[in-house]
């Protein structure tokens, strides 16, 4: 059978507000992506509804109904009586002829089926005098009560749906017709696949608003014969289905419940033995069909059942009731048997969720699960991780933050948008000379450093990175970095203590400069003893010079 939803994998931002809101939990989380799990949904239309980036998609069969006009047989579609909410104004009579501008061969309203299930409600409890009949209108109620509650598959009437109803009536009529329905519901689809060879097609409102939309078609309201016929219109509202009742026996009380947190509690009940003698009209969407996971316009609950009941007729449809078997519904068992953790197991995985006694299991929510316990069941059965535990994840986040900020050599400080000391680590004590950190937490920092760098850092937005500063208050040296978290608006100051490098540095310098005066001493002392030499070595030789001029001189006289 197919799938009737999708995840759109890049949309998905693992946020768990589907699990949370998922009545049976049907969803799995993994690879940071929130999987519906086939075999345990109810089809609800929660997690369509309330997913914030549209991740989970419904299957569109546009293409598939469109196939079936271009076959040449005569599809018809059974149009939910919602539409009178979804499509205010229009009528029957506009629908259908917009509907038959897209190719269908004809409109006719589901009501026409409720009408006769209707009828089918009064007959169990007139004649068969069941202890408890709950409806079988809502897909969503019976897959619920299949999956989890198989033992009270007795007390679910055993009729037809509307849709199943009037697509079976058409198909008697046309024998070689098609049948599509369009209405506000997701579960209407698998119900289709589960008896298709009573309903061919399934299209949601927002479906065929589009189709029409790009075929041009625009529904406008069509003048209609006025009766007082239509009573089974009133089924998509809370209560419909006893609003259409002509007849209450005696011994039966009559209940509505939507919801499927009250239908959750009201099939427990039933199971727990504390209910008897009803009739129970019983839907998933809180105000019924009305309130479809897809009405496409969604308007408050009293606007919907306004324009609905505005529609409705005071009496019944003039309709030949069908045979009782022609209307019979059958349906299955469709639990699994899911392992359970032994408490061993249990306590373990707890414990991997850093709940190792009972004041830590919050039972906040925030993960999907409504105890931390049946979160460590998911993660037993494979349907979550240790990740999604929020609280747990930040009080990990915040013992790595305090382990880092109090075990660094590197002193770090965080500084708020208005330049206060919020948080300082041991280093920093040890650097700026706090004896405690609640001396300096909430100050400004220029109580323990200049502010001017954090003021030009916070007033251009570029980072100061391994700036050399030399604190005097501090005598110490050190390289300041400063940066800005942009989301967050905090400032983070990282001060590096270089003052032994720089200290080392200095006495090298200081050294070279030593080293460079005495060699700078030794060549001068040098180059004036080379200039007393040359001066030396100057007057012996022009002495020599006028000695043997002179004796020269005598040699040439004689």
């Amino acid at each position: 059978m197919a799938s009737c939803l999708t995840l759109k994998k890049s949309n998905c931002k693992n946020c768990y507000k589907c699990i949370r809101h998922c009545p049976v939990k049907s969803i799995r989380f993994s690879g940071n992506q929130a999987h519906v799990m086939e075999d345990d949904c109810v089809l609800c239309g929660s997690c369509v509804v309330v997913c914030p980036q549209n991740a989970k998609q419904i299957v569109d069969e546009t293409e598939k109904v469109k196939i079936l006009i271009q076959s040449g047989e005569p599809v018809y579609v059974s149009l939910a009586p919602s539409f009178a909410a979804n499509y205010e104004g229009i009528g029957i009579r506009g629908m259908e002829a917009a509907l038959k501008k897209l190719g269908f061969a004809g409109v006719e309203e589901t009501a026409l089926g409720a009408t006769v299930v209707k009828r089918e409600y009064e007959r169990l409890l007139r004649e068969e005098q069941r202890d408890i009949v709950i409806s079988s209108c809502c897909h969503s109620v019976n897959l619920l009560i299949e999956k989890y509650f198989p033992e009270i598959l007795p007390f679910l009437a055993d009729v037809q749906s509307p849709m199943q109803a009037h697509c079976a009536a058409i198909k008697r009529a046309h024998p070689n017709a098609r049948t599509v329905f369009i209405g506000p519901c997701v579960a209407k689809k698998d119900e289709a696949q589960r008896y298709s060879e009573l309903v061919d097609g399934v299209l949601t409102f927002e479906e065929l608003s589009a189709w029409m939309a790009q075929a041009g078609v625009v529904p406008a309201p069509v003048e209609e014969e006025q009766n007082d016929e239509g009573l089974a219109r009133l089924f998509p509202t809370s209560g419909g289905i006893l609003k259409t009742l002509t007849e209450h026996v005696p011994g039966y009380a009559y209940l509505v419940v939507d919801g499927m947190e009250n239908v959750i509690e009201a099939l427990q009940d039933i199971r727990q033995g504390r209910v008897h003698r009803c009739f129970i009209e019983m839907s998933a969407c809180p105000g019924s069909c009305v309130n479809g996971p897809v009405m496409e316009h969604r308007k408050s609950l009293i606007t919907s059942s306004l324009a609905v009941n505005t529609y409705a007729g005071e009496k019944d449809f003039p309709l030949e009731q069908p045979e009782a078997v022609l209307l019979r519904k059958d349906f299955a068992n469709l639990t699994r048997k899911k392992d359970q953790p032994s408490p061993m197991e249990l306590q373990k995985i707890l414990k991997q969720m850093g709940k190792t006694k009972p004041e830590d299991e919050l039972n906040c929510g925030t993960c999907g699960y409504n105890t931390c316990r049946e979160k460590a069941v998911a993660i037993y059965q494979g349907k979550a991780d240790v990740s999604m535990c929020l609280p747990f994840l930040k009080e990990q986040a915040e013992h790595f933050s305090d382990s880092m900020m109090r075990n660094t050599p590197i002193a770090m400080l965080v500084l708020s948008e208005d330049l206060e000391v919020q948080q300082l680590n041991l280093m920093a004590q040890k650097l700026l000379n706090i004896r405690y950190p609640g001396d300096v937490l909430g100050d400004q920092i220029v109580r323990i450093l200049d502010p001017t760098p954090f003021v030009q850092v916070q007033r251009t937005g570029r980072d100061i990175r391994d700036q050399l500063v030399y604190l005097a208050e501090y005598d110490r040296y050190v390289e300041q970095t400063i940066f800005r978290n942009q989301e967050t608006h905090n400032m983070l100051c990282i001060l590096r203590d270089v003052t032994e490098r720089e200290e080392d540095r200095l006495r090298k310098d200081d050294l070279k400069r030593q080293t460079a005066e005495v060699a700078d001493q030794v060549v001068n002392k040098q180059m004036r003893i080379v200039q007393q030499i040359a001066s030396l070595l100057g007057e012996t030789a022009a002495e020599t010079k006028i000695a043997l001029t002179k004796l020269k001189e005598s040699a040439n006289d004689e």
